[in-house]
Formats: C-alpha cells, structure tokens, sequence
C-alpha cells in the first residue's frame, strides 16, 4: 500500500535590515540595530557633558544630536527624544515645527562643520541627505552648567 506524502511546512523567511553605509568613508564597527533610529532615549536623561569648560563637544556627539533632530524634523522620530537636550524655548519651537522636511527615505547627515564663537557657545551645521533633496540645519549649543543644551536651531 503506497503512503501518503504530507505537506511539510516551509521555514519562516525574514529580510535581513541592510547596514546604513559608513559616514563620508569612515570605517566603523557595526552598532546594534535600533531600527532606523539612534538611541537616544528619554527614559534615563543623561546631560550631554563633554570635556571641561570652553571645551568645544565631541564630534560624534554633534552628529548624533544633528541626526535625531534631522529625524524629527522629518517626522520619522518623536520630539521627546531629545527633549533633555534643548532649552524649554527651543523644544517648544521643535515640537511647534513639527515636520517640516518631506521626504521618502530616512535623513542622513554628514560630518558637522563646528565653530565656536565665544566661550561656553558652539554652533554647528549639517548637510542632512534627504532622498534627492538635500537641506542644512544649523544648531546653536550653548553650556549651561556643565551641560550643552540646544538653543536654537534653522533649517532650509
């Protein structure tokens, strides 16, 4: 008597997140996968405290923050996130914008361009990568103690 063949259920196939590529040709070991967004997380506010006083803020920092907040200003990320960053003035100016960049694809921001004006006062600009459009944001950070909180901030 011939056996009846059952079906054998297929294995459960996922598509694997494809690494964002390396910033202006830096090699970097892969950072553990947050889903398209950097972890900056509300939960556990953490001053942003670089160095001693009139010391200017580590470049990786002012990328991290430019990227969230390029991220918000697409809608792709809460304002909350960086609330602990921001003086009460500006996050309610961020929240108040809301979002102001349309795009398709997630926003990339290149290497931070850093001056420093005057002591305890840094201002920054980024190129934010935006699909085939591309925009600048420009960020004031100022010391408050012995954090750098973010006062201002444009985009075009």
């Amino acid at each position: 008597m011939p056996s009846r063949l059952r079906p054998v259920p297929l294995p459960h196939v996922t598509l694997t997140p494809v690494p964002d590529p390396p910033y202006d040709g830096e090699r970097r070991a892969p950072e553990p996968a947050t889903d398209g967004s950097l972890a900056l997380a509300p939960a556990a506010p953490r001053p942003l405290v670089w160095g001693p006083p009139g010391s200017v803020p580590d470049e990786r920092h002012l990328r991290h923050l430019g990227q969230a907040l390029a991220e918000i200003l697409t809608g792709r990320r809460p304002p909350e996130t960086v609330a602990d960053r921001l003086t009460d003035r500006a996050y309610a100016e961020l929240v108040r914008a809301g979002r102001m960049i349309v795009t398709s694809s997630r926003p990339l921001v290149g290497r931070p361009h850093v001056k420093q004006p005057k002591e305890g006062a840094v201002e920054m600009c980024l190129l934010m990568h935006c699909g085939e459009r591309h925009h600048v944001l420009a960020v004031r950070l100022e010391r408050r103690g012995v954090q750098w909180l973010c006062t201002d901030f444009e985009t075009a």
